[in-house]
């Protein structure tokens, strides 16, 4: 999701989003327009759901999570969880999303999902989280990635192989990808979550976010992928 100018981002096992005007249409006054569902399913969800690696940067991502402080002029104030404070510049084409909790019944197979995990000492992966990218962005940095999660913690941008199988201690999904395959056990108590609308009008003080940024000079984060809290529920990739 870049262009030459790092129009998009993308690092490894990263999932979501490119610079976009919002998440689908909107009215005039900012309000997503109740009759674009279609939209916020297929076609429109690619431009917010594609993500590539800074093709043309030799800066590096950076994942930014925590809690809004404010938003004003295009400046996002951020309290992240490590405790400090960062400034984040949310340029007007960077689109801002959130998510919505689905059923991991939901979850069919030829579904294209990211899969956050933690490998045990038995090499078993147990997920964190579980994202459904509509299909506009089936492809989306596929493969098997070390995540910032913790130790261990990787992500796995795949397509499902088979329906959803029970397992001793949860569900199992096969996911599969270019040069690879993963079994991913889903504890009953890990999120299952997928896209859903959201404008700047989303961003007050107290909601949660996970920004994608890169670092400038200035000691202002550039911001390109923006999920934000919202309907109770956290962005938990």
């Amino acid at each position: 999701m870049w262009n030459s100018r790092i129009v998009n981002a993308k690092g490894p096992g990263v999932i979501i989003a490119s610079r976009a005007d919002s998440f689908c249409p909107s009215d005039p006054n900012g309000e997503s327009d109740v009759n674009s569902q279609a939209c916020r399913r297929d076609a429109d969800c690619s431009r917010v759901c594609r993500h590539r690696a800074c093709e043309n940067s030799d800066v590096k991502p950076e994942r930014i999570r925590g809690d809004i402080v404010s938003f004003q002029r295009d400046i996002l104030t951020v309290h992240r969880r490590c405790g400090d404070t960062v400034s984040i510049e949310v340029k007007p084409d960077v689109g801002v999303s959130a998510l919505k909790t689905i059923s991991l019944s939901d979850v069919k197979a030829g579904s294209y999902v990211g899969a956050a995990a933690i490998a045990g000492g038995d090499g078993k992966m147990t997920a964190v989280s579980v994202l459904v990218f509509p299909e506009g962005a089936r492809g989306t940095n596929e493969g098997h990635f070390p995540y910032d999660f913790g130790a261990h913690s990787t992500m796995t941008n795949a397509n499902v192989d088979d329906t959803v199988v029970a397992a001793n201690n949860g569900r199992e999904l096969k996911l599969s990808y270019k040069g690879g395959s993963k079994v991913v056990t889903v504890p009953e108590n890990a999120p299952v979550v997928t896209f859903a609308p959201a404008t700047r009008a989303d961003l007050t003080a107290g909601k949660k976010v996970f920004v994608l940024t890169t670092p400038t000079k200035a000691g202002v984060y550039d911001a390109h992928v923006l999920l934000v809290e919202k309907d109770g529920v956290v962005p938990p990739i």
